[in-house]
């Protein structure tokens, strides 16, 4: 019988929910470091779209395009979230991450950014169809 057999497995569903919980945590914390006025603008910018992406119910690559689709969940925001994380000086991001975790984000706060984010959303739309239809007349 052999003994050299590696077994292999799958991620446990306690792991993937720890990830997506440090992922909410971090998202978190640069909402709340985006105010602070010690961040440089730049930062303040990419952060913004980067929460903004991540909050949004709308995906660059639409998910139901066969392994294109999760590109944008799997690899875009989590880099997105890395690079604007090395964009913010380390002793404030070490303040808001540990008031992240301190503080869940309220239901308030959820319901405000989910209808900017939809406001946003609809502008750009409406945007989009003034300039297609002052192109066709």
């Amino acid at each position: 019988m052999r003994t050299d057999v590696k077994v292999i497995s799958m991620p446990n569903l306690k792991s993937w929910k720890e990830k997506a919980r440090q992922l909410h945590t971090e998202v978190y914390a640069l909402y709340l470091a985006f105010r602070d006025p010690r961040v440089p603008w730049y930062a303040k910018v990419f952060v913004a779209m980067i929460v903004a992406y991540f909050l949004s119910p709308v995906d660059l690559i639409p998910d139901f395009i066969p392994v294109l689709g999760y590109v944008d969940d799997f690899v875009i925001i989590p880099a997105g979230i890395y690079l604007a994380l090395k964009m913010i000086p380390r002793g404030v991001l070490e303040e808001y991450r540990q008031k992240a975790r301190s503080e869940p984000v309220t239901t308030r706060l959820k319901w405000v950014s989910a209808t900017i984010i939809i406001l946003i959303w609809l502008l750009v739309l409406y945007l989009l169809i003034e300039f297609i239809w002052g192109v066709t007349h």
